[in-house]
């Protein structure tokens, strides 16, 4: 047999795992869009944190939170901040890929308003999950911020590929709504 009949029983075996939805293959999607999505959040977050803790305003309103919320510090503030801004562009750069490869079957390939709003709504989850281990890593367990984000990546992981599967781009009975075309 030569490389390319291998090659093409692979692809077969592959697209045929796929369409029966096979758990370990969504999985390593869901992995690989999150090792891309991962780069972009990291890139954004770092950014984010170097241009917040250089802002005199922004640090005049994190000083400020912090007095009148009694509740957490200046540097706690603008971790959170930080990590907000790069959540909000890797949440949908991430509902963009997983709709087009890793759950293209479930979605239909199709970008829906209502499944995107689901998806950032499931995606708060992983948001907390990311931000609470965050805090905790590089505050109470004193880690370095970078090896505190990448701890906390690993915490939203679980939780999103978990509600993506389970709840977002679950098969559904009857026919898909397309709802691109809604405001």
């Amino acid at each position: 047999m030569s490389l390319g009949p291998r090659l093409r029983a692979i692809q077969l075996r592959l697209v045929e795992g796929w369409r029966s939805r096979a758990l370990s293959l969504k999985a390593i999607s869901f992995a690989l869009v999150g090792v891309v999505n991962t780069m972009v959040d990291y890139s954004v977050f770092l950014a984010a944190r170097a241009v917040l803790h250089r802002a005199p305003a922004a640090q005049a309103l994190f000083d400020s939170l912090s007095v009148s919320c009694n509740c957490a510090s200046p540097t706690t503030i603008l971790l959170i901040a930080a990590n907000m801004v790069s959540w909000v562009v890797a949440v949908s750069g991430s509902y963009v890929m997983n709709s087009s490869f890793t759950f293209a079957a479930e979605s239909g390939g199709k970008l829906r308003w209502g499944a995107y709003l689901i998806f950032i709504a499931s995606g708060i989850l992983g948001w907390l999950a990311n931000t609470a281990t965050l805090v905790f890593a590089s505050q109470a367990l004193m880690f370095p911020v970078w090896i505190a984000k990448a701890v906390a990546i690993l915490a939203s992981f679980i939780v999103n590929f978990s509600l993506s599967h389970f709840v977002v781009f679950r098969v559904r009975r009857g026919p898909a709504v397309d709802l691109t075309d809604e405001a």
